[in-house]
């Protein structure tokens, strides 16, 4: 089975479809149609919006869906069907299925946990778990788009937010009923399962399970240094170079990544794997490359000969310009948890395959380049070990336990949310500002009737 991830910061803004889908269609070329598309996304919409969720977000969410329309149409494929969409304040998971095997996917589980401040969904994690039929038999898959804390000296608060979405991010079954139009005004949102959802197998599991393939995706900010750079610190800056042994070369950056030094602790995302990392880092470029973007993508030309200069454009790479208050760091990354060896014994040909791994373009609306994973996973369930296990595995021992706590706090962050978000609606937005403009004259309009029926009449 073949899945594409893709993971992209958004930066608040909505993403121009038809640049997104062009980058995307460029990335699979000479790939067949993958089963699955997952999207995880963060900074979706402004904090109003995506604090609010409903209807304000789904002019943001549309774009991703008319993105995958667009791929499936440059691509000369069929177009994958929205099969779940859900969020955790400004972090989404969208999940698409090539519609023949729709049938195949037997129920689902859903999860999230804010991370933020007062564990509000400014930062946090939104998860997926779904049963898909092979053969006679059904296998787990469990997605989940996280957004951790920033700055290169929040090195411990990010371990933090990983601890804390393995213990507060637990999957609940989906009710195919109680979704229907309650989240998405778009009725693409519901899951399009074919009948009624039946129970998975475990009704209060966190992201790690003996049998699920598990896949982590997102904006993670770990970064490659852990203080601000100085004003010097700029000229060693990665610049393009072939030569792998140039001061400029990324390489020599990516030796002081955080993440992979706390993956091989084991401090987060304990016991996954990433594909080898050769691009430049995803994050921050400056305004200036961000209008760069912007010029590349006004290019007025017809639509073939558009998309190729385009490509030759975003792709000649003669300069990477980089923010100068941040390290240039990998920050939006693609995990995943390999084959359990009592797997692999039993089959040495189950194996997950990597097809590519990269980061797309940049693109005007964000400081951030969306990164891609596209691999292949065994089409058969990761059976239960039936021997003792002699070496830890994370799938059977989770680093945390889940924290008894977790729906009680997750609901009053959530009622924070909505608190913060009406805030933000009213004084941040110009519809906000208009309703309190408009609250304010009938206030004053209230006011002066009441007062000129309350003054004495007039003795002629």
């Amino acid at each position: 089975m073949q899945n594409l991830l893709v993971t992209y910061n958004c930066g608040r803004e909505l993403v121009e479809p038809e640049i997104f889908a062009l980058y995307l269609a460029e990335s699979l070329r000479g790939y067949t149609n993958p089963e699955f598309i997952v999207f995880s996304l963060q900074e979706i919409a402004p904090i109003a919006y995506a604090f609010l969720g409903g209807s304000f977000l789904v002019p943001y969410l549309d774009r991703i869906r008319y993105t995958v329309d667009l791929l499936a149409k440059k691509r000369g494929e069929v177009r994958h069907v929205s099969l779940i969409t859900r969020n955790v304040g400004m972090t989404v998971l969208m999940a698409f299925i090539r519609p023949d095997l729709l049938g195949n996917v037997r129920w689902m589980e859903t999860g999230g946990v804010g991370v933020g401040v007062h564990e509000m969904g400014n930062k946090g994690a939104v998860g997926v778990r779904l049963g898909y039929a092979a053969e006679d038999e059904t296998m787990e898959m469990t997605f989940v788009a996280a957004h951790l804390a920033p700055m290169e000296w929040e090195l411990q608060r990010r371990n933090e937010d990983w601890r804390n979405i393995v213990q507060q991010l637990v999957f609940m079954p989906v009710d195919k009923k109680a979704v229907r139009r309650s989240q998405f005004r778009n009725s693409e949102d519901e899951p399009l399962l074919p009948g009624s959802v039946d129970n998975a197998s475990t009704p209060t599991s966190g992201i790690y399970t003996p049998v699920s393939y598990l896949f982590f995706a997102g904006d993670l900010n770990y970064r490659t240094s852990s203080s601000k750079p100085t004003p010097t610190d700029f000229s060693r800056y990665p610049q393009p170079a072939l030569d792998q042994t140039s001061l400029k070369h990324y390489s020599k950056l990516l030796e002081s990544d955080q993440l992979a030094a706390e993956l091989q602790a084991q401090n987060t995302a304990h016991g996954m794997t990433e594909a080898e990392i050769d691009f430049p880092p995803t994050y921050k470029y400056s305004d200036a490359a961000r209008e760069v973007a912007a010029a590349n993508e006004k290019i007025q030309s017809p639509p073939l000969q558009r998309a190729n200069t385009l490509s030759e454009s975003a792709n000649r790479d003669e300069q990477w310009m980089w923010a100068k208050h941040r390290w240039p760091s990998w920050c939006d990354r693609i995990l995943y948890l390999d084959i359990p060896h009592w797997m692999s014994s039993q089959d040495p040909n189950a194996r997950i395959q990597i097809h590519k791994y990269t980061a797309l373009p940049l693109m005007s609306t964000s400081d951030h380049r969306p990164v891609i994973l596209l691999l292949s996973i065994p089409l058969r369930p990761i059976p239960p070990p039936h021997d003792e296990v002699l070496d830890r595995d994370w799938r059977l021992d989770p680093p945390f336990p889940i924290d008894p706590q977790w729906r009680q706090r997750r609901r009053i962050a959530r009622s924070k949310e909505i608190l913060v978000g009406l805030s933000a609606y009213l004084g941040l937005t110009w519809e906000g500002r208009g309703i309190l403009i408009a609250m304010l004259i009938g206030a004053l309009g209230g006011w002066a009737i009441i007062v000129s029926m309350l003054q004495p009449a007039v003795q002629l």
